[in-house]
């Protein structure tokens, strides 16, 4: 950040008073501007006893599959974001359940938010961020070719949770695995 989008006056880093980090602080008008953690949304769709992933188009890692999720807008609730995600990336329509897992990734400053959902038909196909989209069963997951360590983390989870027959609420810290 160079400049201030209160007043357009340049902007320095530097700790303001009764503060414990560096912000970016307006020369001019003395306004503080704060960077926060990102909040990515996301389900896990089941459908019987498989799961929805969706294939990367985009970057980063494209080409590898995820679970659909993105980032929250303005708005929105964290379960209305996580099904719009599922219908952006996959034109899947999802019942949205319980909240499943938390998880932290300071490194790179986000946080996902992950729900249990499950789909409500079979009409789905890849939205523009996703070349493909599909159905898997446990043992056909795709675990070498995962896009994010959080999506490994959730899916992982969801199988000891589903082979114990009861599903928890969990919350972890994600430490980026190195590409």
């Amino acid at each position: 950040m160079n400049f201030c989008s209160q007043c357009g006056a340049p902007v320095t880093s530097r700790v303001p008073p009764g503060d414990d980090r560096p912000r970016h602080v307006c020369d001019s008008c003395g306004t503080v501007f704060y960077s926060n953690p990102k909040i990515v949304a996301g389900c896990i769709p089941q459908w019987e006893d498989r799961l929805l992933l969706c294939r990367r188009a985009i970057e980063p890692r494209s080409g590898l599959w995820t679970l659909p999720a993105g980032f929250m807008e303005n708005g929105e609730s964290t379960a209305q974001a996580a099904a719009r995600e599922a219908f952006e990336e996959a034109n899947a329509r999802v019942e949205m359940g319980s909240l499943f897992a938390y998880l932290n990734i300071p490194a790179i400053n986000q946080v996902y938010v992950i729900f249990l959902a499950r789909l409500l038909d079979l009409d789905f196909f890849a939205g523009a961020e996703s070349l493909e989209v599909r159905l898997f069963a446990e043992h056909e997951i795709p675990w070498e070719a995962i896009a994010f360590p959080s999506i490994e983390r959730a899916l992982r989870l969801y199988f000891e949770d589903r082979r114990g027959d009861a599903f928890g609420t969990h919350m972890a810290d994600i430490e980026r695995r190195p590409r």
